[in-house]
């Protein structure tokens, strides 16, 4: 494990050409861009005003449609900085409804998705990848591509809500 002295001087020499600012700040208004479009096009939706910029770790905005809310769930868009890829995940409004979803899930996990094996540090109820492997040269295929394996994750969720 590197010491603080070390952390602090690597992070200072990618600080010192610029790149990494600029690429930052690039992701950051792409992902608060995807938040306006979703709240432009699902009204519907409750798009959550908070927005979390993170520490380098993960990046995210929320919303809820009606029937996720009056559950006291939402939708979590995600960028993992470490893994460079966006994820939807579901999450509860605290850490009781996320108990209690977690486990009611952990039987009928939908293909393609995956559910934490611990609550311990955890904020998902269960995940999915969006993009693994995200085209910042084409941000408009990009957002439809996250829009629509956002649209199929909450269909799976809703279908996995009606067997529970």
């Amino acid at each position: 494990m590197n010491n603080l002295s070390e952390n602090i001087y690597h992070y200072k020499k990618q600080a010192e050409n610029g790149l990494i600012q600029a690429g930052y700040k690039a992701l950051i208004q792409y992902i608060l861009d995807l938040r306006i479009y979703f709240k432009k096009k699902y009204p519907e939706y409750y798009v959550s005003g908070n927005f979390y910029y993170g520490y380098m770790d993960m990046t995210f905005f929320s919303f809820s449609p009606g029937f996720l809310k009056s559950k006291n769930l939402k939708v979590m868009i995600v960028f993992i900085h470490k893994t460079f890829r966006f994820e939807a995940w579901l999450a509860g409004q605290n850490k009781q409804v996320q108990t209690r979803y977690w486990y009611s899930f952990r039987r009928n996990v939908p293909i393609n998705c995956r559910i934490p094996t611990s609550l311990t540090g955890v904020d998902s109820i269960l995940e999915y990848t969006l993009s693994e492997t995200p085209d910042f040269n084409d941000l408009k295929s990009l957002t439809l591509q996250i829009e629509d394996g956002t649209k199929k994750f909450i269909k799976d969720i809703e279908d996995l809500l009606s067997l529970n």
